[in-house]
């Protein structure tokens, strides 16, 4: 049976601005077929087991030719898969999608065209550049100006296309920026009319150099400014200065990856995005359920006594989630925790336990085990009976802290947090480029998991590829195991929160910018 291919426009570059259908394409393809244009983190929404074939051209090489690239979706449609053929920007501007849906209806495949975001507006727009304005600018032309002067020429009607709309946007253009710029003004452009090039707009590398038509050559040799970029020639350029807003955000400029296990790591990718940075998530770490049967009989044991605890503790959301699953197993719901004291460590283990109806009695000031005994203090007696629900990998603080104060310590392991499946070579590339300038740690297990990951990558020396990249965590617990693998730890959350960690990365950004300064 044959398949289908979906020619999607990913957007500028941001992964978010992606359209929904687009996305949707993503999570159900079977293989997908990308260029370096289109945004890594992309890859990151498909389906475990998509295949993922990079067809991408660099500057100078092509890794396969236009007409390889148009048969290699013919056969993975007909082999029977859904296929995502995945493009920069919209696919049907400079796209070449003309050419890849003419042979899959040349071959009775069936296909769809998905437009996206096209970089000549989006780009221009994360620097502050609106394409048309009412007083400058009414209407826009979109050229390339990726080919050599002469067959620039043969396409382009110089005569015709200098004067023929207020802006021009010129795609892929900056190493003939100075023969546009000579044929503009020589078909009767002022050569004081303002230009800007905008260098990989809405990712993490975006930079943005402007002058005019008679000096952006000069600037651009002297910037040893590289492609790719947008080109936007006009007065609307003269608008950036008042409505550029990307540059202003705390985390522009940095990409930033996120270990966390996926089903954990929303808040934090949200947070990152709104505050200008790029997320990168690679979750080195998932929760599971215990596979091990002596501790699953143990957890029985221990849920079947819960009438007897003077405390459960709850020291993680995980915990308290598996926590209601085991019980719910069992046929029981909180009217069991009846005669029990209820504490959690942190804010958003309370609000767990509080969205299931449960308010613990006291919060810790500070959000580690350590607190939790400081604030309890003297309620914790001598011969009462605490139940520790938590994961395989928890420190052993806290319950031998307990028991030293003479308490009667139940730990069990309602689930187990493992080595992520997931295999990620791009994030590779992107550490041997430097381009991933911040990690962030949520716990101690993702530090160690992630240099496990790496290794298991085929990376030898995990700690040397990261040896480039800051290390944010979330507490000093998570930090000292960073350190002690020998990382470069820089930022530490005051408070072991997901927002204490975006105030230390929002913090230590403000800092570094004023040193520059």
């Amino acid at each position: 049976m044959a398949g289908k291919v979906y020619l999607v426009g990913a957007g500028p570059g941001h992964a978010k601005l992606i359209t929904v259908k687009g996305l949707e394409c993503l999570q159900k393809a079977d293989v997908v077929v990308y260029d370096r244009l289109a945004a890594p983190q992309l890859l990151g929404a498909v389906k475990p087991g998509t295949r993922k074939i990079y067809v991408g051209k660099l500057p100078d090489r092509h890794t396969m030719k236009q007409e390889e690239i148009n048969q290699l979706l013919v056969d993975l449609a007909l082999e029977g898969n859904v296929v995502v053929r995945l493009k920069g920007g919209d696919p049907t501007i400079f796209g070449r999608v003309g050419e890849e849906a003419g042979l899959l209806k040349k071959n009775g495949v069936t296909y769809e065209i998905v437009p996206g975001v096209t970089a000549a507006i989006g780009v221009p727009a994360y620097a502050g550049i609106p394409v048309t304005h009412r007083e400058m600018a009414s209407s826009l032309s979109i050229i390339t100006g990726h080919e050599s002067p002469d067959k620039l020429d043969r396409m382009i009607d110089w005569e015709k296309v200098t004067n023929a709309t207020g802006t021009l946007i010129f795609m892929m253009g900056v190493s003939k920026i100075g023969y546009i710029a000579d044929q503009l003004m020589e078909h009767g452009r002022p050569g004081h009319t303002p230009v800007a090039l905008v260098r990989w707009g809405t990712r993490a590398e975006q930079d943005t150099l402007t002058g005019t038509l008679a000096d952006i050559e000069q600037r651009v040799i002297a910037a040893n400014f590289q492609p790719p970029a947008v080109i936007v020639i006009g007065d609307v350029v003269l608008q950036r200065e008042q409505l550029k807003w990307a540059e202003f955000l705390p985390l522009f400029g940095k990409r930033i990856l996120v270990t966390r296990a996926k089903s954990q790591a929303s808040e934090l990718v949200n947070r990152i995005d709104e505050l200008g940075g790029e997320s990168y998530e690679f979750p080195v770490i998932e929760t599971v359920y215990p596979q091990d049967q002596d501790k699953l009989v143990r957890i029985q044991d221990s849920l079947s006594q819960l009438n007897t605890y003077d405390w459960v503790l709850f020291t993680s959301v995980n915990g308290v989630e598996y926590f209601y699953r085991h019980l719910a197993e069992q046929g029981q719901d909180v009217r069991s925790l009846y005669g029990a004291k209820i504490a959690a460590v942190g804010p958003a283990t309370a609000q767990a336990l509080i969205e299931r109806g449960i308010v613990p009695v006291e919060l810790p000031e500070r959000f580690q085990a350590e607190g939790l005994i400081e604030t309890l203090g003297s309620q914790l007696e001598p011969g009462q009976r605490v139940l520790l629900p938590r994961g395989n990998l928890a420190r052993t603080w806290l319950p031998e802290k307990l028991e030293e104060l003479g308490l009667d310590v139940t730990a069990i392991d309602t689930y187990q947090t493992v080595m992520s499946q997931e295999e990620d070579h791009e994030l590779i590339r992107l550490l041997e480029d430097h381009a991933i300038h911040i990690v962030t740690f949520t716990s101690s297990s993702t530090v160690s998991h992630l240099i496990g990951k790496l290794k298991q990558m085929g990376v030898q020396d995990p700690v040397q590829l990261l040896s480039t990249v800051e290390a944010a965590c979330i507490g000093e617990v998570t930090a000292q195991t960073a350190r002690d693998a020998g990382l470069r730890v820089s930022m530490v959350a005051e408070q072991s929160t997901i927002e204490g960690l975006m105030e230390s990365l929002c913090s230590y950004m403000k800092n570094d910018h004023q040193q520059v300064k």
